[in-house]
Parts: structure tokens; sequence; C-alpha cells
């Protein structure tokens, strides 16, 4: 069985096994972590969203992605150049289980990105 999820501004088509790279999750390696943005589990389609699906994965690390580089030059009158990189920090989940219901009651922590987490520690203070 599959699942559409999304996480990071992106979508992806998974289904256990799967290994992704997302955009950082706020989670260490080996944590089990449960995405609950679910848009279609098999051929039932969310509005928008799949009310009690989730997928299970599991953190096998969080790392770098290639080295994007941006090189900008203008010519007239005034020649001037820049050159900036980029690595996008990612993580490395394996999809261990696709739940069609029951997600909430799992108790497993819901896999939040970098700028939610610190947004929820920073409400709790």
């Amino acid at each position: 069985m599959f699942a559409v999820l999304k996480t990071g501004g992106k979508q992806y088509r998974v289904q256990a096994g799967d290994v992704l790279r997302v955009e950082k999750l706020a989670a260490e390696a080996g944590d089990k972590v449960q995405f609950n943005e679910i848009l279609m589990v098999g051929g039932t389609v969310g509005a928008p969203l799949v009310d009690g699906a989730g997928v299970q994965a599991e953190v096998i690390d969080q790392i770098k992605g290639d080295k994007v580089i941006n090189f900008v030059k203008r010519r007239r009158k005034h020649s001037s150049q820049r050159t900036r990189g980029h690595r996008q920090q990612l993580t490395l989940v394996r999809v261990t289980d696709v739940l069609e219901s029951g997600a909430e009651k799992s108790g497993v922590k819901p896999a939040l990105g970098m700028r939610v987490a610190r947004a929820q520690l920073a409400a709790e203070k």
C-alpha cells in the first residue's frame, strides 16, 4: 500500500521500506517519527487530508545536500560579480509503516520541521 504525504512544502509518494531525503526534522538518528499530513492512502483521497492516517518512519541520519553555486555577473558600466554557495540540511528517513487509520493513538512523536519545533519551544517558555 502506498501513501502521499506532505512535509517541508513538498509531497512524496511512499510505501513501507522507502528511504527519503526530506527537509530537516527535529529528531535524532534512530528516533521514530510519524508524518500526519497524509493527502492520499491507497485509493482514499483526502479533502485535503485523510483523517486518522499516518506514515511512520525511522530517522537514519541528518545530512547535507549537494552544494548549489549561484554566480551572478553584471557587465554594463559597473563590472561586478558575486558567487554564493548553499548546502540544504536534510534528514534521511526510512518509512516503516503506512497507517490508514488510528495514527493519532500510535504514541509516536510527530515529524516536525526545525522551524515549527523552535516556535513550539518559544511558546512553552
